[in-house]
């Protein structure tokens, strides 16, 4: 699989110069509009980029989810898939290409594209917004395959426009909800915020042979995603953030933190809100694709 990591430089960002200079009149421009339908906050377990391709019951879930949802004005998305280090990226691409972040995988994969357009100026806004960190507006990114291999069942038309906002790796639980705090405001202006990773995620752990089942899976797995479930259901923030606490199953269901810090964005811009879980199962025995819906 190639790098996920983009390491972000403050001085050295291509692309973003004129999009600055137009910040100012698109920000007067969205103030003067009629003010939007707050948008919820989702997250995706997203699972193994073939679900972009597969015909299955998650699959299934998030083309009849996306049907429900009021069309946003825009959406951006917290993936795992891309990480960072020392600052907080922000796409800004006018139509940020389709990344294939994975290899070995049927050329059908390698040949999807999501022709989504991105929006600079919301991603120029949700930079402004950030103040935990240094916030970079940067063009050498796109949309990795925690983004669009969702998008392609959520919004299969491609219409709406989309950006991302990265992980800033290693910062601890307490910051990236405080970014997904200082985020939430966009949901005022019709962006649909969506976290996309998975609750349980350990490659090593995978029961290839496994049926996918809301049960079918190890133990410590469905121990630790209860835990979660319990926790979100009672808003314990705190707890969720500090996840190595939460269940003894943690580190066996949460390796590296990458997929689980996409929850902790959504539970930031979620607000004092409890979530629906609109989807509950596994794949492969040890991933977990629990989705929610914070309204």
């Amino acid at each position: 699989m190639t790098s996920r990591r983009l390491f972000l430089e403050t001085t050295a960002i291509s692309g973003v110069s004129a999009a600055l200079l137009a910040l100012t009149s698109a920000l007067q421009a969205q103030a003067a509009s009629p003010k939007r339908t707050r948008q919820p906050v989702l997250f995706i377990g997203h699972g193994s980029p073939m679900n972009a391709i597969r015909t299955n019951a998650f699959t299934s879930a998030l083309s009849n989810w996306g049907k429900r949802l009021q069309a946003p004005t825009a959406i951006l998305v917290v993936s795992a898939h891309w990480l960072t280090r020392g600052a907080t990226g922000i796409t800004a691409n006018e139509q940020p290409p389709t990344i294939h972040d994975f290899s070995g995988f049927p050329r059908q994969l390698h040949e999807m594209r999501y022709p989504a357009k991105g929006h600079p100026e919301l991603a120029l806004a949700a930079a402004k917004l950030i103040k935990s960190n240094p916030s970079v507006p940067t063009t050498q990114w796109g949309l990795d395959h925690g983004t669009w291999t969702v998008l392609h069942h959520l919004f299969p038309d491609a219409n709406v426009p989309v950006f991302q906002v990265s992980i800033d790796y290693d910062k601890p639980g307490a910051f990236h909800y405080a970014v997904g705090r200082e985020l939430q405001a966009l949901r005022d202006q019709g962006v649909l915020i969506i976290g996309s990773g998975n609750i349980v995620h350990n490659l090593r752990a995978t029961d290839r042979g496994t049926p996918d089942s809301k049960s079918a899976s190890r133990p410590w797995a469905q121990a630790f995603d209860a835990s979660v479930k319990a926790a979100l259901d009672q808003r314990e923030d705190k707890a969720l953030q500090a996840y190595l606490a939460l269940d003894e199953s943690a580190k066996m269901a949460v390796p590296t933190p990458d997929h689980y810090w996409p929850l902790i964005y959504a539970l930031g811009a979620a607000g004092d809100t409890a979530p629906t879980h609109v989807f509950e199962e596994f794949h492969s025995g040890t991933i977990s694709m629990r989705c929610l819906q914070f309204a």
